[in-house]
């Protein structure tokens, strides 16, 4: 079993930045494909970024402002997010697959585990 703790979110202004956090335990963070996820309200979760060893993917409305990084030796993923806008707002959960050589994140945004979520809110 794996859990998954995120921190880091919070209330930034457009154009701001923030970084979120995501503390993986009970499996080697180098064994998983983890991944970042959002949900605004009344939309449906979508996809943000993934990651597995040195492969990382990224959601168009995000690419060239979010990145996406891992820390082996903390067993903790993290998302640098810059330039933020107010559509970025959403609660982002941190996500997990056991089976990283299928790209179940990346290809079909499913995971074994998750996170309970961060709230970041950018104001304009």
């Amino acid at each position: 079993q794996v859990q998954l703790v995120e921190s880091g979110g919070g209330l930034v202004q457009a154009g701001g930045s923030l970084r979120l956090s995501c503390a993986a335990s009970g499996r080697t963070f180098s064994t998983l494909e983890m991944g970042w996820f959002r949900q605004a309200p009344g939309k449906e979760r979508e996809f943000v970024a993934s990651i597995y060893w040195s492969t990382t993917s990224y959601a168009d409305s995000v690419k060239g402002r979010f990145t996406i990084s891992g820390d082996n030796a903390k067993n903790t993923v993290y998302l640098q997010m810059n330039s933020l806008k107010p559509e970025d707002t959403a609660v982002y959960y941190c996500a997990a697959d056991a089976r990283p050589i299928l790209s179940r994140i990346r290809l079909y945004g499913l995971a074994d585990y998750w996170g309970q979520g961060t709230q970041v809110t950018v104001s304009s």
